[in-house]
């Protein structure tokens, strides 16, 4: 039987399409969804979430929010585009972790009506 190859780190990136109206635009909404995915998945902060909104004049057609919150394991991050209603979040860590229970949360929070994802293995050569 093969041995695991160690990576470094784990990332999932996630693309939320069609998300319930309104939490583009809701800082509180996902200030709460970064306070609250960490211990879910079994992480722990090093500090607590930041949440920003996207100067829309500044950035014409790109307002929304830009958030992350900073983990003992690496971050979780999360951008919002009002316009469309999309959203994507960025879940990297060196430690192992439920991809399953992380689009859950996802879908649980959000809503959205199509999800794309894809998982990368990080410093695959790390360790060699």
């Amino acid at each position: 039987m093969a041995e695991k190859k160690k990576v470094f780190g784990y990332e999932l990136l996630v693309d939320c399409y069609d998300c319930k109206e309104g939490a583009c635009d809701d800082l509180a909404l996902c200030y709460e969804f970064l306070d609250q995915i960490v211990p879910f998945i079994e992480m722990e902060k090093q500090g607590e979430p930041a949440v920003f909104r996207t100067d829309e004049v500044r950035f014409p057609g790109k307002d929304g929010l830009s958030g992350w919150v900073p983990l003992a394991e690496s971050s979780i991050v999360i951008h919002t585009l009002s316009l469309n209603n999309y959203i994507s979040l960025d879940v990297y860590s060196c430690k192992e972790f439920d991809t399953d229970k992380v689009i859950e949360f996802v879908k649980k929070w959000f809503t959205p009506k199509n999800i794309d994802t894809n998982f990368v293995h990080r410093g695959t050569k790390y360790f060699d």
